[in-house]
C-alpha cells in the first residue's frame, strides 16, 4: 500500500446557478490540483457544480439536465487524478443530493447523501430524496480505500460507520454548512466522536472535512475545512470566509494527516468571526447581483457608522458613498460625528437636507390631517423621506444601498416601512444592538485607527424624530431588551420561562407583543448575512396572521 495519498481540497465559492462557469472553474481546477499542486485525489464541496443552495431552480427540468450535461464533461476530462465533484442527480422524477467519482474520463461512482436536513435554514426534503437502495461509496487511490459521505451524513453514526465497516478508512467529507456563532467547537467535537465510533484498537478512520466559503443571500459558508487524524486528533481549522486551495498528505499507516498547504484560523474570537461573516457576506451579495458600489445613510449613531465600516472592508473606500440626511432634529454632534468617520475612512460624504421634501409632505397632507395631533406619523414621515432620496440616489447612479436596521430593532418593529429599512441588502440585521456596540469597540482595537468615532459608541441612540428623543424612552435598556429577545427569538423560550429566569414579568409581554405584531415588517424586510442560531428570514419563519399566545 501506498504510504501517502496528497489530498487537495477546494474551499472556494461556488455560485449557484453558474452552472457553466462552475463547470469550467471545477475542470480548470482539477487539472491545477493535480499538475500544481501534486494531489493524488481532488475534492470539491456539496453541490458545487449548482451551488448551493439551489432552492426552487432544482424544479426546473433544463437546470437539471445542465448539471448533468456540465458534470459528463467535467468527467470526460478527467486524467491523472481522481476527482469528488457535488451536484444534483435526477434520476427519473426524483431528485439527489450527490457527489461522484471522476477518473479515467469517466463518472466512476455516485454517492447520494442519506440525511437530507430539514430545520433552520434547511428544506432538503422539499427538493431531494433518499435512494432506498443506497450504498456505501468507497474507492482506492493509490491503494487506499477512501468513502465518502455528505454534509448531514457525518451527524449521524450509521452513514460513516457503514462507510468503514465497507472498507474506507479515510472519509471525504464535502459540506455547504453555513456559518453561525459557536458552530465550530460543535463540529470539532463531532469529528473526534465520529472518529471514536470508528475506532478498533485505539485507530479509526481519518476524515478530511470540507466546506464551501462564500455570501449567499442570507447565508454566510465560513469555510473552516478542518481535518481528523484516526487517533481522534482534530488539525487547527483552515482559516474561515476566505478562499483556499488546503493541501495535505495523508499517511495510510499512521492515518494521520500532514499539512502541506493550509493557511491556519489564527482568530476565533466570537466578534472576529461575527466580523469576517458580515463582510463576506456583503461582498459576495453585492459581486454576484452586479453592484461594485454602495450608499447607506450615515447618521451619526451607532449602527450606521458599523454599516459604513463593514461596506468599506467589504468593497473599498472608494466604492462607498455615505448620505448625511440631516432634518430639523438632528443634533450638530450627529453631523459633526459622520463627517469624522468619513475623513477617517476616506469615504465621500454628500449632504441631502430634508427639511424642504419634508414640510412638503406636510404641507400635502395639512388639509386632511388638520385636528390631529403630532404623532408617529410625522416621525415616520421623516424616515420615508429619508428613504426616497436614498433610494433615488442609488436609482439614478448605480450602487446598492445597504440599510442599517439591527436584530434588536427589527425584532420589535423599531424601524420604519419604507423608510429606514429601504435597501437590498442589511449587513447588521442579525445583531443584536449589544453585539453592534461590541462590535463597533472590536473593530477600533484590531488596527487601522479609529474607524469609528468613539464618541458614536458613547452616545445615547436615538432616530432623532424629534426633540430629545432617545431610544430608551420607547424601549427597555437595550441590555435588558436583548436579554428577552435572545432567550425569545434565539432560544424559543416562552413568556413564563423568561419570567422565571428573573425578568419584569410586564416588560416580557410588553417586549414579546412587539415581536409578534411586527412580524408583517419582518416579511418585507432586506436580506441580511446569518451570524446566530435563530436568523429572523430563511431561518425563522413565523405566520403574520398569527393568533398563538404564550
Amino acid at each position: 500500500m501506498t504510504q501517502t495519498l496528497r489530498i487537495a481540497m477546494a474551499q472556494f465559492d461556488f455560485p449557484v446557478g453558474d452552472v457553466a462557469g462552475n463547470a469550467d472553474r471545477i475542470a480548470r481546477m482539477i487539472v491545477e490540483a493535480r499538475d500544481a499542486r501534486g494531489a493524488d485525489i481532488v475534492l470539491f464541496p456539496e453541490l458545487a457544480l449548482s451551488g448551493y443552495p439551489p432552492e426552487d431552480l432544482l424544479y426546473r427540468p433544463s437546470f437539471l439536465r445542465d448539471c448533468e450535461t456540465a458534470l459528463n464533461g467535467i468527467a470526460a476530462s478527467v486524467q491523472g487524478i481522481v476527482a469528488v465533484v457535488g451536484w444534483p442527480q435526477a434520476d427519473g422524477a426524483v431528485v439527489f443530493n450527490a457527489a461522484s467519482v471522476l477518473r479515467d474520463g469517466r463518472i466512476e461512482q455516485t454517492y447520494r447523501k442519506r440525511e437530507l436536513p430539514n430545520y433552520a435554514v434547511f428544506d432538503e426534503r422539499r427538493y431531494f430524496d433518499v435512494d432506498p437502495d443506497r450504498e456505501d461509496c468507497v474507492f482506492e487511490v493509490q491503494g487506499v480505500p477512501v468513502g465518502l459521505v455528505i454534509c448531514e451524513d457525518l451527524w449521524f453514526a450509521e452513514p460513516i460507520s457503514s462507510t468503514v465497516a465497507a472498507g474506507a478508512q479515510l472519509v471525504l467529507v464535502p459540506n455547504a454548512s453555513p456559518f453561525e456563532r459557536d458552530k465550530h467547537a460543535q463540529r470539532d467535537a463531532l469529528l473526534a466522536q465520529r472518529v471514536s465510533d470508528t475506532s478498533v484498537n485505539g485507530m479509526g478512520a481519518a476524515i478530511a472535512y470540507l466546506n464551501v466559503v462564500g455570501g449567499q443571500d442570507s447565508l454566510v459558508f465560513d469555510g473552516a475545512s478542518v481535518l481528523a487524524d484516526g487517533d481522534g486528533t482534530i488539525h487547527p481549522a483552515a482559516r474561515a470566509f476566505e478562499d483556499h486551495w488546503l493541501v495535505a498528505d495523508y499517511d495510510a499507516a499512521s492515518r494521520r494527516f500532514t499539512p502541506v498547504s493550509w493557511p491556519v484560523e489564527d482568530e476565533e474570537s466570537r466578534d472576529a468571526l461575527a466580523w469576517r461573516a458580515v463582510v463576506r457576506g456583503t461582498r459576495d451579495y453585492c459581486r454576484k447581483n452586479g453592484f461594485d458600489k454602495a450608499w447607506l445613510g450615515l447618521s451619526g449613531g451607532i449602527d450606521s457608522a458599523l454599516v459604513l465600516a463593514i461596506a468599506v472592508d467589504a468593497l473599498g473606500a472608494d466604492n462607498v458613498t455615505a448620505v448625511r440626511m440631516p432634518s430639523r432634529y438632528t443634533a450638530g454632534l450627529s453631523n459633526d460625528l459622520a463627517q469624522e468617520q468619513c475623513d477617517a475612512l476616506g469615504v465621500k460624504l454628500i449632504a441631502l437636507p430634508i427639511e424642504k421634501p419634508f414640510q412638503g409632505y406636510l404641507d400635502a397632507l395639512s388639509e386632511v390631517f388638520a385636528g390631529k395631533p403630532v404623532d408617529t406619523t410625522e416621525e415616520n414621515l421623516q424616515s420615508r423621506t429619508r428613504g426616497a432620496l436614498l433610494m433615488a440616489l442609488s436609482n439614478k447612479f448605480g450602487g446598492l444601498l445597504l440599510t442599517t436596521g439591527n436584530k434588536s430593532e427589527y425584532a420589535v418593529g423599531y424601524a420604519t416601512i419604507y423608510g429606514d429599512m429601504c435597501g437590498g441588502y442589511a449587513p447588521i440585521k442579525d445583531l443584536y444592538k449589544t453585539e453592534v456596540f461590541a462590535l463597533a469597540k472590536w473593530r477600533n482595537a484590531v488596527g487601522g485607527g479609529e474607524v469609528i468615532p468613539v464618541a458614536v459608541i458613547e452616545r445615547p441612540p436615538s432616530a432623532e424624530l424629534r426633540d430629545n428623543q432617545k431610544d430608551q424612552d420607547s424601549l427597555p435598556p437595550y441590555d435588558v431588551l436583548d436579554a428577552i429577545l435572545s432567550r425569545h427569538v434565539d432560544q424559543e423560550q416562552s413568556r413564563a420561562e423568561i419570567v422565571a429566569a428573573g425578568f419584569d414579568a410586564a416588560t416580557v409581554e410588553r417586549v414579546l407583543k412587539l415581536v409578534r405584531i411586527s412580524e408583517w415588517k419582518r416579511h418585507q424586510a432586506a436580506p441580511g448575512p446569518k451570524v446566530s442560531r435563530r436568523a429572523f428570514g430563511r431561518e425563522r419563519r413565523y405566520p403574520i396572521s398569527n393568533g398563538y399566545r404564550e
